[in-house]
């Protein structure tokens, strides 16, 4: 019988007892989407979170830190259902699936890991270049963002930075507005892409908390965008 199967009939209490903790009594915690298997966060946990997450269904993680425990969402309201944990073939590392309840990051972005490292030698076949990708992939994050900051608007998750946003008001939505524009500049000055990356990530999402506090749908930016690439003069842009 393999180890794959002699696993599967572990009561919880020798899967328990076969995790690997590193000398602080901790061990990672790779945090993925049960259902597109997107990597969402990392983390780590000790035998007293890794009990709270069994028994409450929710992820909890020590911070390191902070030397504390810590409940994912448990001030932003971007809680985590677990629907399974494992453990890799040398036990030191737990993986974690889940159905999440808004953006894994606190920056509002849907997995932390959004910051790619450029290859040197790129291959075709590594990943999708933007030109195969369609429009729907292309621009999923916007439709998806834009439905978050909806939603948080009406439920005002306390301890969301959206949250804080929306109850501060438009001056202070302007306001980060303003600076998020001249970030951007700064970037783009001193020809720093990565940073230019991260400063027109932050742009475009305060951008759409705007629209959602005027009520601008973004389908009608696009809309209008379409309009203008129909037909073009030349005082358009």
């Amino acid at each position: 019988m393999s180890e794959t199967q002699n696993n599967t009939t572990l009561s919880q209490k020798e899967a328990l007892a076969g995790i690997r903790w590193n000398e602080a009594g901790l061990v990672p915690a790779v945090v993925q989407d049960a259902s597109s298997l997107e990597v969402l966060m990392v983390a780590y946990m000790n035998s007293e979170s890794l009990q709270l997450s069994l028994e409450s269904g929710q992820t909890w993680f020590w911070s390191r830190s902070r030397s504390e425990l810590w409940q994912k969402g448990g001030t932003s309201g971007n809680t985590q259902a677990i629907t399974s944990i494992s453990y890799d073939c040398d036990s030191d590392t737990l993986l974690v699936k889940v159905v999440p309840e808004g953006p894994a990051c606190h920056t509002g972005a849907t997995s932390c890991f959004f910051r790619e490292i450029p290859l040197n030698n790129p291959t075709t076949d590594a990943s999708k270049s933007v030109s195969s990708l369609t429009d729907g992939e292309r621009f999923a994050v916007l439709g998806e963002l834009e439905r978050v900051i909806a939603e948080r608007e009406v439920e005002r998750p306390e301890g969301a930075y959206t949250t804080y946003l929306f109850d501060k008001g438009v001056d202070k939505i302007l306001k980060k507005v303003g600076e998020e524009a001249s970030e951007t500049i700064i970037a783009a000055k001193n020809k720093d892409n990565a940073e230019l990356r991260l400063e027109v990530s932050d742009l475009i999402y305060h951008l759409l908390v705007l629209l959602q506090e005027r009520k601008l749908p973004l389908d009608e930016i696009m809309e209008e965008l379409s309009t203008r690439h129909e037909r073009p003069r030349r005082d358009q842009y």
